[in-house]
């Protein structure tokens, strides 16, 4: 299955599974009397944006290359994720707001056990959803899904306090405290799990290189072919998690210009098989003889 179709099928399974649960937990919390549980289902509701953004995303970044966008679309993918990791960092500060707004009142509602089971089965299906979609994400090398596998797991966090509270609450009303601290405890972590997104694909946007090892290893995977005397000149610069990479080889000068083009394009075959995520690779062929001491570096 394409990658692309592989993104779409997961997220249209979240999408059914976040406004299946969004109306069972709002009509769950109604009739056992939980408001925790009928925020929590309204919150369920806003995941369908994200979804919607994935899906709709995935149709324009897997179109090939064109005039206008000659690197293709990917860096589409790169700004659906940092929307995702946007949406969660509104979320994680809602979460923390109303936790802290909630702590200067009073619980006085007792929760039914549907209230219960509608908080047991979010966490159940959301957490679910998440190792689902962050596996497909990992293997189809999908920074937007992973990004949206972030908030399938918020969902399973979020409701885990609202299930301790309901039950706390059922057992001992006094206790509804818990609910709160709880939802803070959540908040910190979805606050810190949204500013790794967005700051994954900002750095994608300002074209930030590899680290020295990767490029280290660039150059050692060219330099295999006993034909480069050396790499050198490599720059790197990410799309979507995956490294797109430009460098120069030095050959001996007295080869062909076919044969100087054969080198290249096994230098780049090697690079993408085995290279560290690579997307696509430059090779500019150079003499060797008019290669400089300066340029003897990364």
């Amino acid at each position: 299955m394409a990658p692309e179709r592989s993104v779409r099928r997961v997220t249209w399974w979240g999408f059914a599974v976040n406004v299946g649960l969004s109306f069972f937990k709002i009509a769950a919390g109604i009739i056992g009397n939980s408001h925790a549980v009928v925020a929590d289902g309204i919150h369920s509701l806003t995941d369908t944006v994200t979804d919607i953004a994935v899906i709709t995303g995935s149709y324009f970044w897997a179109k090939p290359a064109d005039a206008d966008h000659p690197y293709g679309h990917k860096r589409i993918e790169t700004t659906v994720s940092i929307f995702i990791g946007l949406f969660l960092l509104v979320a994680a500060l809602a979460i923390a707001w109303h936790a802290i707004w909630d702590l200067r009142g009073e619980r006085i509602s007792q929760p039914g056990v549907i209230a219960l089971a509608a908080a047991l089965a979010s966490i159940l299906f959301k957490e679910g959803m998440y190792q689902w979609t962050i596996r497909v994400g990992r293997k189809v090398n999908s920074v937007s899904l992973a990004a949206n596998a972030w908030h399938h797991r918020l969902d399973a966090l979020s409701s885990t306090p609202v299930l301790v509270a309901v039950f706390v609450t059922i057992i001992h009303p006094a206790w509804s405290l818990l609910d709160h601290i709880a939802a803070l405890f959540v908040a910190v972590l979805v606050l810190f799990a949204s500013i790794r997104i967005i700051m994954s694909g900002f750095k994608e946007l300002v074209d930030e290189g590899a680290p020295v090892e990767v490029c280290r290893q660039i150059r050692d995977l060219a330099e295999s072919d006993r034909k480069v005397h050396h790499a050198y000149n490599i720059r790197t610069r990410y799309a979507a998690n995956r490294l797109q990479v430009d460098l120069h080889i030095a050959v001996d000068g007295s080869m062909s210009v076919h044969e100087g083009h054969r080198v290249a394009e096994s230098v780049k075959k090697r690079i993408i098989e085995k290279g560290p995520g690579v997307l696509d690779v430059i090779v500019h062929v150079e003499p060797v003889e008019s290669l400089l001491p300066e340029d003897i570096c990364l």
